[in-house]
């Protein structure tokens, strides 16, 4: 089995994120239920797949050669799941409630290879 980190993406300045800033505060708090009552399902049913649940990411520090500064990018969380291919993991996040309920735009899949050497 292959390792892989999957990059859940999404901004409030996207068009779903607007759309989702735009809702009620009713409606956006029955569609959290409902997104985290999905999300936790789909948990569940890839558990065997998940090595890491991951998490919500915060704001971002970048670090240079110049410096620390703060910085904006479109990364809202990650998790680590292991699969036989790219392809098979990345079905595993097919209809994933971060895009089909909430207001994320996608879910990057990318392997963890295998540090040169080690």
């Amino acid at each position: 089995m292959k390792r892989f980190m999957a990059v859940f993406t999404g901004s409030p300045h996207s068009a779903q994120g607007q759309a989702w800033q735009k809702l009620d505060e009713k409606t956006r708090n029955e569609r959290t239920a409902a997104g985290m009552k999905a999300w936790h399902q789909w948990a569940a049913k890839h558990s065997g797949a998940t090595l890491f649940d991951g998490g919500p990411l915060s704001k971002t520090k970048r670090v240079t050669k110049d410096g620390i500064a703060d910085i904006a990018n479109n990364l809202s969380g990650f998790t680590i799941i292991q699969a036989e291919s790219q392809a098979a993991a990345a079905q595993l996040f097919e209809d994933h409630p971060h895009f089909s309920i909430f207001p994320g735009d996608g879910v990057e899949v990318m392997e963890i290879m295998t540090i040169p050497g080690a």
